[in-house]
């Protein structure tokens, strides 16, 4: 079980290291902007709002791939802490882009998916 834990937050961790590039370098490139059913002049009208959520996204990303250092350390309930808590943050995000954009649901869920499973594979370590 810790293995999982372990690659699902390692995966959610890098997964929003690259939303963050997507949306705070790469945002004005077209496989980018269609990505999110933009087009390119409203990727150069969003382009700041985009930069300020890639920032969000990567200190997510540090928050989970921090903790996972932290607990590598020997540092479990704090290492678990920090883990737990990037990825809840995603998930929420996760809920708030389907309520607000349905249309990238498939996003989201890509986005939520190795979140959710480490929170759900962390309740069951912690009732085991």
């Amino acid at each position: 079980m810790v293995v999982g834990m372990w690659v699902t937050a390692l995966v959610a961790g890098l997964l929003h290291v690259v939303i963050f590039c997507a949306e705070s370098l790469w945002w004005r490139k077209p496989a980018v902007y269609k990505g999110f059913l933009m087009t390119a002049e409203q990727a150069e009208t969003t382009r700041l709002l985009a930069f300020n959520q890639g920032v969000y996204n990567l200190m997510l990303a540090l928050a989970t791939l921090g903790g996972l250092a932290v607990w590598a350390s020997g540092y479990e309930t704090v290492g678990l802490t920090l883990v737990a808590f990037g990825c809840l943050s995603m998930v929420v995000a996760a809920l708030a882009l389907i309520s607000s954009a349905p249309q990238l649901k498939k996003g989201a869920f890509v986005q939520a998916l190795p979140a959710l499973v480490f929170l759900i594979l962390l309740l069951l370590y912690v009732n085991g």
